[in-house]
Parts: structure tokens; sequence; C-alpha cells
């Protein structure tokens, strides 16, 4: 059995809709030059405005492990830079990764 893939997360991601999550991606290509990506530049997942869950991988892309922060400067960072990017991701719908 082979360990999940990058692409594993977007097949999978229907289940999360199903859930009634609103899922868009940005890939890293399409961020606005300048732009700063808070926790070291790694993905991460925001929890009602108050915790963040900073996924942490390896080179070839597989799950070492998730790390929680809920210092409130990192999070209304992250919140912050959520809101900014939102209108320019792509829904799942329409993304093909």
């Amino acid at each position: 059995m082979r360990p999940p893939g990058p692409g594993d997360e977007h097949s999978l991601t229907h289940f999360n809709i199903e859930a009634g999550e609103d899922i868009h991606w940005l890939p890293r290509h399409l961020l606005p030059e300048g732009v700063v990506l808070p926790v070291g530049g790694n993905d991460w997942w925001l929890y009602d405005d108050r915790l963040l869950a900073v996924g942490h991988f390896d080179p070839e892309g597989r799950v070492l492990g998730s790390q929680l922060v809920d210092d409130p400067e990192t999070v209304a960072e992250c919140a912050r830079l959520r809101d900014l990017l939102w209108t320019i991701a792509v829904p799942h719908a329409e993304y093909k990764p």
C-alpha cells in the first residue's frame, strides 16, 4: 500500500463538502506578489477564528503531523490572510490539481 499523496486530499474533499465545508484551493503560484505566508509557509486550517492546525509534511508530501496553535496574534494573522485571499482562491468544483 502506498502512502497518501498530494492529489489524494483533493479526491477526498467531497466528504468535507457533504459535511458542510466550503472548500477553496489556492495554488502557491497564484499568491499575489508580496504576500508572506504565516507559520513558516506551512499549510494550515483555521477553526472558528480561534485555533489553527498547522500541517507538517516531508519533502515527498507525506503528512508528518499537525501542530495546534492558539496564539491570538498568529490566529488573527491567518484569519486576515484568509479573508484577503479567499476572493482569488478557486472553488473546489472548479479546481483541477
